[in-house]
C-alpha cells in the first residue's frame, strides 16, 4: 500500500509518501480473480431477529436498562475536525435546513415526519448540520437556533424510543455531534433543558450498550460503536463502556474495511463518510489525551488512499454504487479532517477500483462484482464501467446516484442502478447483475478476472466478467489502455463464448459512453466517430469499429444531487454465437 502519514492539525509539514513497490497497491503483476462473497440479502431469520430487537425498545425492561445516574457535565468538548459550510449554516439561521433537492422549514420541523428520503432523514437525525451552524458566525447567533432545534428533537424523541430517532448508527453520529458542538446546544441558562440534553445523551449511550452490535455490518455498526466509545470517554463513569466500544469497533472495522482500504459496500460516498467518522472519533481521543487504538488508526490510514483513488481530475468523487460525485470541496474537507497525507490508491483487489493516470487524464474503472446485498444499500450493476476526466473536465461518466442527498423520484433512483446507466457494455438491454423489485441485488457477476500491466508508454487493464454467461453464454472482456501522456485512451470490448448458449439467435449489444455535462458531441460524416467539444476545455475525438454509433440523450447527477441533462454515445449491434469485438478510442485533439 502507498505509505501514509497522519499530520497533526495545523501542521505546516509538507505532504510525504513513498513510491509504491510493484504490487504494493494490492495486485501483483499478472492475473487475479475477484469473487463476490454472497449475493443474498439478510435471511428471514436475521430479519425477524432484527425486527424483534427493535420491538424490545418499547418494553419496560428496555426502559429500565436506560435508567442510570444523570451526568452533570461532559468531561471534555472535542473539536469537530470537519469544517462546516458557512452558507448552509446561514440558511439554517434564516429558517431553512436542506440537503440536495430537499428542504424543510426549521420553525415547523418534525424530526420524525414521513415522506422524506432516507438520506435527508438521516442527515437531520444525525445532527451533522451543527457544524454548518458553527461555521455560520458568532456563537451568540447560532446557539439559539441550535438550542431550538435540539428542543424539538427532545420533544419528539427523548421519551419515545423508536426506530426513527433511536437507530444505533444515528445515536452514534448524534453523540459525536452533540459532544463536539456542546457549546452550541448547552449554552442555555435553562437548567431543566441542559439536564434533559445530558440525561438523553446518557440514555442514548446506554441504548448503544445493547444495540451497537446489532447494527448492520459496515458503516452503520462502525458509527454505533464510535458513539459508544465517545460516550465512554466524555460521560463520567464510562470506562466499562469504553472498553466494550473499543473491542466492538475493532471487530466492526475488520468486517467493514478491506485490507486495501475500501469499504465493503463499495460505495465511495460511504467511504468518505467512514473517513469523517473516524476523524471525529480520533478528535475525541485527542481531547481526552488517550492513545488511539491501532485498529482505528490503521483503518483510517488505509481508507484515505482508497478514497483518493476514486477521485477524478476535478477533485470530486467518481460515481459508483448509488453515490453521486461528492464535491471537491467536501472531499478536500474530509481528507483534511483525517490528517492523512498520501497518494491515491491505483490498484485494489477487494475494493475493486482501478485508477489509470497519464498527463492530466484520469480513468477510474470498476473491476469487481457488485457488493453483496446484505452489505449495500442501492448497489449497482456497474461491473467494467469506467469514468474519464481531462484535468477538471469530466468527459465520460456514469449517470450517478442520489446518495448522500436523496430526494430523487424512486423510479429514477432505481434506473440509475442499472448497467445501462453506466459506461459499459450491455447485452439484450439487461443488467450484468440482476436488480430485484425489492431493491436487492440478485444473480449475475460472480467472478472478475483482472490483468494489469504498467509500461513506460502506457498503462493497460484487461478485465473479464461472467455476468452474462448464465443467460447468454457470453463473457464480457474489456481492455483499456491509457497512454503515458494521457492523450489517448484505447479500448476494446470483446464478447467471448462461455458456458452453454441457449439460442442461436444473434443477441443485441449496446456499448454506452455517458458524457459529462458540458460535453457536446457532434457525429462525424462517416458515422463511426464523434467530436467531443467541452465547454471551456480541450477537444476530444471518439472513434469506433464493430458497431453502429448514435448519439442519445442521457442525464447526470451533479455534486448537489440534482439531475442534469447530458448526452451519451451508443455503439450498438448484434453478436453471433461465436462472439464479437468492438474497438474504440478516445483521443485528445486539441
Amino acid at each position: 500500500m502507498t505509505a501514509a502519514r497522519r499530520i497533526a492539525p495545523g501542521s505546516s509539514e509538507p505532504e510525504t509518501d513513498a513510491t509504491p513497490e510493484p504490487g504494493a497497491d494490492g495486485i501483483e503483476p499478472g492475473r487475479r480473480l475477484i469473487r463476490i462473497g454472497d449475493d443474498r440479502g439478510a435471511s428471514l431469520a436475521e430479519r425477524v431477529a432484527a425486527r424483534f430487537h427493535r420491538l424490545t425498545w418499547g418494553t419496560p425492561l428496555h426502559a429500565l436498562r436506560l435508567r442510570g445516574r444523570f451526568p452533570l457535565k461532559l468531561l471534555g468538548v472535542p473539536r469537530d475536525p470537519i469544517a462546516g459550510d458557512r452558507e448552509t449554516g446561514l440558511d439554517i439561521i434564516d429558517g431553512e435546513i436542506g440537503r440536495g433537492r430537499e428542504r424543510t422549514d426549521t420553525a415547523t420541523l418534525d424530526f420524525a415526519a414521513t415522506g422524506r428520503s432516507s438520506g435527508f432523514a438521516d442527515y437531520l437525525q444525525g445532527f451533522a448540520w451543527l457544524r454548518d451552524l458553527a461555521a455560520s458566525g458568532p456563537r451568540a447567533q447560532a446557539a439559539p437556533v441550535a438550542e431550538a432545534l435540539t428542543r424539538r428533537w427532545l420533544d419528539r424523541h427523548a421519551a419515545a424510543v423508536d426506530d426513527a430517532g433511536w437507530r444505533a448508527d444515528l445515536w452514534g453520529r448524534r453523540i459525536l455531534a452533540w459532544t463536539a458542538h456542546a457549546p452550541l446546544i448547552l449554552s442555555s441558562s435553562d437548567l431543566v433543558y441542559r439536564s434533559s440534553v445530558l440525561n438523553t445523551l446518557a440514555r442514548g449511550a446506554r441504548h448503544l450498550d445493547r444495540s451497537a452490535e446489532k447494527a448492520p455490518t459496515g458503516l452503520p455498526r462502525v458509527a454505533a460503536y464510535a458513539g459508544s466509545i465517545a460516550a465512554g470517554m466524555l460521560i463520567p463513569g464510562g470506562e466499562p463502556r469504553l472498553l466494550y466500544g473499543e473491542q466492538g469497533i475493532a471487530k466492526a472495522l475488520g468486517q467493514a474495511v478491506h485490507s486495501d482500504g475500501g469499504i465493503v459496500s463499495r460505495s465511495p460516498v460511504e467511504l468518505a463518510e467512514l473517513v469523517e467518522l473516524l476523524a471525529q472519533l480520533i478528535a475525541v481521543y485527542d481531547e481526552c489525551r488517550r492513545e488511539v487504538p491501532l485498529a482505528i488508526a490503521q483503518a483510517l490510514a488505509r481508507a484515505v488512499p482508497a478514497l483518493l483513488g476514486v477521485t477524478l481530475g476535478d477533485g470530486a468523487l467518481s460515481s459508483w454504487q448509488g453515490g453521486g460525485p461528492l464535491s471537491a470541496d467536501r472531499v478536500a474537507r474530509t481528507i483534511a479532517a483525517s490528517g492523512i497525507r498520501t497518494r491515491p490508491l491505483r490498484q485494489s483487489r477487494e475494493w475493486g477500483f482501478q485508477r489509470l493516470a497519464g498527463g492530466a487524464t484520469i480513468v477510474v474503472a470498476d473491476c469487481a462484482p457488485p457488493p453483496a446485498s446484505r452489505l449495500a444499500r442501492g448497489g449497482c450493476a456497474s461491473t467494467l464501467a469506467f469514468e474519464l476526466s481531462d484535468g477538471p473536465h469530466r468527459i465520460v461518466v456514469n449517470c450517478g446516484g442520489d446518495r448522500p442527498w436523496g430526494g430523487l423520484p424512486h423510479a429514477i433512483a432505481e434506473a440509475l442502478r442499472t448497467s445501462a446507466a453506466h459506461s459499459t457494455l450491455i447485452l439484450s438491454d439487461s443488467n450484468s447483475t440482476a436488480i430485484h423489485a425489492d431493491g436487492s441485488l440478485g444473480k449475475g457477476v460472480t467472478l472478475v478476472e483482472l490483468d494489469r500491466q504498467e509500461q513506460e508508454s502506457a498503462s493497460r487493464i484487461e478485465a473479464t466478467h461472467d455476468g452474462y454467461v448464465r443467460r447468454f453464454g457470453l463473457k464480457h472482456c474489456r481492455k483499456l489502455m491509457l497512454s503515458a501522456d494521457g492523450r489517448e485512451l484505447g479500448g476494446e470490448d470483446v464478447l467471448l463464448p462461455a458456458g452453454v448458449r441457449k439460442s442461436a439467435v444473434p443477441i443485441g449489444f449496446a456499448l454506452r459512453f455517458h458524457l459529462g455535462p458540458g460535453v457536446e458531441p457532434t457525429p462525424t460524416a462517416d458515422g463511426l466517430g464523434a467530436l467531443l467539444r467541452i465547454d471551456g476545455g480541450p477537444l476530444w475525438q471518439f472513434r469506433c469499429r464493430g458497431g453502429s454509433l448514435v448519439i442519445e440523450e442521457s442525464l447526470s447527477i451533479d455534486g448537489r444531487g440534482r439531475p442534469v441533462a447530458a448526452s451519451q454515445l451508443v455503439v450498438s449491434g448484434e453478436t453471433p454465437a461465436g462472439g464479437t469485438s468492438i474497438s474504440w478510442a478516445l483521443k485528445r485533439a486539441g
